[in-house]
């Protein structure tokens, strides 16, 4: 099964696909949109979504899953990052793919145990469970989103065998 995480910035989108066979994880792609600094926030807007409409096309995922956002002390910056985030949700859904969301304590504690890890483990994390993969920091945490959803995924499937 092929997985997409996403991880949404305005200027800067991480994105990474995985394949997810079992319980053994084989890193596809991963990359990063980046979006001009010029231009209305409308055209800065449909520019993240064609990027990632472009990503889901190319890699073909069957499900996505995007890092929930975190809210910071500027309140036009959150407002802005919310309007990318749901940008970047609309994309794959629009292909069809079915969204979920996670938080990003929760990603980060899926991939290192720690829900507090800095960016550095994070990175760290990633290149252990998806060997030889050096991803920049946007992009990492994209395959943790991604990493963590197959982890949700696989851990909610046994439990609705077990019922």
């Amino acid at each position: 099964m092929r997985l997409i995480g996403l991880d949404p910035g305005l200027r800067l989108t991480g994105w990474g696909v995985i394949d997810v066979e079992g319980n053994r994880l084989r890193h596809v792609a991963h990359g990063v949109i980046k979006v001009a600094t010029a231009g209305t926030l409308a055209e800065r807007l449909r520019e993240l979504f064609d990027g990632v409409a472009g990503v889901v096309v190319a890699h073909q995922p069957v499900e996505a899953a995007v890092e929930e956002t975190f809210v910071n002390a500027n309140p036009g910056s959150t407002l802005k990052l919310g309007q990318a985030r749901g940008v970047v949700m609309l994309a794959p859904a629009r292909a069809g793919l079915p969204v979920h969301e996670y938080a990003a304590n929760l990603v980060k504690k899926s991939v290192t145990g720690a829900g507090h890890a800095d960016k550095h483990q994070i990175a760290m994390m990633v290149g252990r469970l998806l060997p030889g993969v050096d991803a920049s920091a946007d992009a990492a945490d994209a395959l943790a989103v991604a990493i963590c959803h197959a982890h949700h995924r696989a851990t909610a499937k046994r439990i609705e065998a077990a019922l």
